[in-house]
């Protein structure tokens, strides 16, 4: 029979490798290194990282929770497929919760939101002339949750921290081909004007501007599809 001790030690253990294994798994997923529909074997998993089953199931549970891991029927757990199809709906998604954080931050911002926000979109760019892509999505979600922050709804950050997560697979697709079509010093001008409206109170630009970055993200991300669909396909005579 195990002691208290013993109960409260393994109890940590757990959670700390439920969460090592959280993070390397969504890593891994965000960055396409497990690809849209691939099996995530529990068993396999437990090998792989030397650790029992327990904390790949909490892993793995609060990936599902986040959409990037999906559960089907026959209990087979699987990285959630992105259908290119299913794109229009979830700009659509996007474009709703965007507007209405950035528009809400503007109004209830504080100064140290303001220096938040700030902070995260240095952090960004600090990424983005490093060239470090998994660095970049993770800093670029972290400052558009700092709006999120100030706008002071705990509901819309809930869900817009999902369809960001969601956004970071789409990016890592995409910004090596961004980081060839824009400098550095154009990919930072994405989240200026969203900084200026928020610092100046003005909700209705705020809400402009998102709506703005939003079209932004999916005119990228529809040019890289065209070219990669067409690069290899030939005219006919």
């Amino acid at each position: 029979m195990m002691s208290k001790k013993d109960e409260k030690e393994e109890g940590t253990g757990r959670r700390h490798g439920g969460r090592y294994i959280y993070e390397e798994l969504r890593r891994q997923i965000l960055t396409l290194q497990l690809k849209h529909g691939e099996q995530l074997d529990e068993i396999s998993l437990a090998t792989a990282f030397g650790l029992s089953r327990s904390p790949v199931r909490d892993a793995m549970a609060r990936l599902v929770s986040e959409g990037l891991v999906t559960i089907l029927p026959n209990r087979t757990a699987i990285v959630t497929p992105f259908a290119i199809e299913e794109f229009p709906d979830y700009i659509t998604a996007l474009d709703l919760v965007q507007r209405a954080v950035t528009r809400l931050a503007a109004i209830h911002r504080s100064d140290e939101d303001i220096r938040d926000i700030e902070a995260a979109n240095e952090a960004y760019m600090e990424m983005v002339y490093k060239g470090d892509f998994s660095a970049m999505t993770e800093r670029n979600k972290e400052f558009h949750l700092a709006i999120a922050k100030a706008a002071g709804n705990n509901y819309l950050a809930t869900y817009y921290d999902k369809l960001l997560s969601e956004g970071q697979r789409i990016q890592h697709l995409q910004f090596d081909f961004m980081t060839r079509q824009d400098a550095p010093s154009k990919l930072g001008r994405d989240h200026d004007d969203l900084i200026a409206a928020i610092k100046a109170g003005e909700a209705e630009n705020a809400d402009r501007m998102a709506h703005e970055h939003t079209l932004l993200f999916q005119s990228r991300f529809l040019t890289f599809m065209q070219r990669n669909l067409l690069k290899d396909m030939k005219l006919n005579d």
